[in-house]
């Protein structure tokens, strides 16, 4: 029995398939398990686009660059480069609202008032010039019709940019010079928004009155007059130019220009100064004599009158 079982296991043996041995060809190349693709295809190699980094100075100089931005107190340094990337970043925004020689007396501006206020001043100046050009774009169509709309579709030059921050610089001037010392820092900076909030003010009156106003009159002697005459003003304009005033001033405030006393003292002195640019322009503007007034200058001189 025991023999019988042995044949059957032998005979199971020999009839079962042998299994044929794999054989791998010895052509093939050895690699390290963890590089898969030694020579992938790359165009820009990880060491070529690091490159930037591995400059010996490359990191120092933007580092440098940022140290000079942040710099506090701003310096002529700091001025002149942060603007200069602001600028660069602003172009469509800035062509939209300036010519090509406006933007070039606009950056002189921007980079006294950095210099002067810093960053907060800057924000404001910002603030002005988007109010204002965006005010100014209202109703062109209709204003360019009636021929009572700003040159060159409302892009101002740098005659309308220096006559309207010229109270501004001023007041930014005597700031970086210490005049008056530290008990005169805080009468320049009030000087310098109520400047804008008076420019901005005469702004947004004259074009909302001009796309808006149903009545106009002369504040000299209430005669009814057209749209866009020197000296007219309207209920339309004088209120949104009040509402414009009160908004740039709250934005200093809020920037920590200025307090809220200070905003007050300032939207009184905008309206005082619109006022005075509207008797002036209605008595003398246009005049044989006095043709060297002109809209940006009058409220300008107000307002250094009020503040000096």
């Amino acid at each position: 029995m025991k023999m019988a079982w042995s044949n059957t296991l032998l005979q199971i043996h020999i009839k079962s398939p042998s299994i044929p041995s794999l054989h791998f060809p010895h052509s093939l190349p050895k690699r390290s398990p963890f590089v898969l693709n030694p020579n992938p295809i790359n165009p820009i190699p990880r060491s070529l686009r690091m490159q930037f980094l591995h400059r010996p100075n490359a990191v120092p100089l933007v580092s440098r660059a940022m140290d000079i931005i942040q710099s506090s107190p701003p310096t002529w340094q700091s001025a002149v480069l942060s603007n200069l990337l602001i600028f660069v970043v602003g172009t469509p925004l800035l062509v939209a609202g300036l010519s090509l020689s406006g933007i070039c007396a606009a950056f002189l501006l921007a980079t006294l008032t950095w210099r002067a206020f810093g960053s907060p001043g800057f924000l404001l100046v910002a603030s002005y010039f988007v109010i204002g050009t965006a005010v100014t774009k209202v109703k062109m169509a209709q204003k360019e019709a009636q021929g009572i709309a700003e040159k060159r579709k409302g892009r101002r030059g740098p005659g309308s940019v220096i006559g309207s921050s010229a109270a501004g610089c001023v007041c930014a001037v005597l700031t970086i010079y210490g005049v008056g010392g530290e008990a005169f820092t805080r009468l320049w900076r009030l000087g310098f928004i109520a400047s804008f909030c008076t420019k901005l003010s005469d702004t947004v009156s004259s074009e909302i009155g001009k796309a808006y106003g149903k009545t106009t009159y002369l504040v000299t002697n209430f005669q009814i007059v057209p749209r866009g005459t020197e000296g007219a003003v309207s209920v339309e304009g004088t209120v949104a130019g009040l509402l414009a005033s009160i908004l740039l001033a709250t934005i200093g405030c809020l920037l920590g220009e200025i307090n809220v006393p200070e905003v007050l003292i300032c939207v009184v002195a905008s309206q005082i100064a619109n006022l005075g640019e509207s008797i002036i322009g209605a008595a003398f503007q246009g005049k044989e004599g006095f043709r060297w007034v002109r809209n940006h200058l009058n409220n300008r001189m107000v307002s250094v009158i009020l503040f000096s």
